[in-house]
């Protein structure tokens, strides 16, 4: 798992798995956010088995899943929404953190 810090609120990382989960809560994180579609891979963990686990260690989790057609308007809306109602320090996560990088970059329009 490769997190980098975008600013003290948000940080990205690659696919992560569900034994990450202990790790990322361990380092401080209070929310996660999935930007990517389940099934893109056939080794890829599941959204709701990443989110179960996530749950039980009392991490606040949603899936704004980003695909071929890329960052459209309505998944930079569910993140500013995620930002807004969620604790942070959030880590985002995709195949390899572009995504959600990406999407992050484009509520700072919105946010200010």
């Amino acid at each position: 798992m490769d997190i980098r810090q975008i600013n003290d609120e948000y940080s990205v990382s690659g696919q992560i798995t569900v034994d990450d989960l202990d790790e990322i809560k361990a380092l401080g994180f209070k929310s996660i956010v999935c930007h990517r579609p389940d099934f893109e891979a056939p080794d890829q963990p599941t959204f709701d088995a990443i989110a179960a686990r996530a749950q039980e260690l009392g991490l606040e989790i949603t899936h704004i899943p980003v695909g071929p057609m890329g960052v459209t308007a309505d998944a930079v809306k569910s993140m500013v929404d995620a930002l807004d109602e969620f604790q942070r320090p959030m880590l985002g996560y995709c195949r390899s953190g572009a995504r959600s990088t990406a999407v992050y970059q484009q509520t700072l329009h919105i946010r200010g």
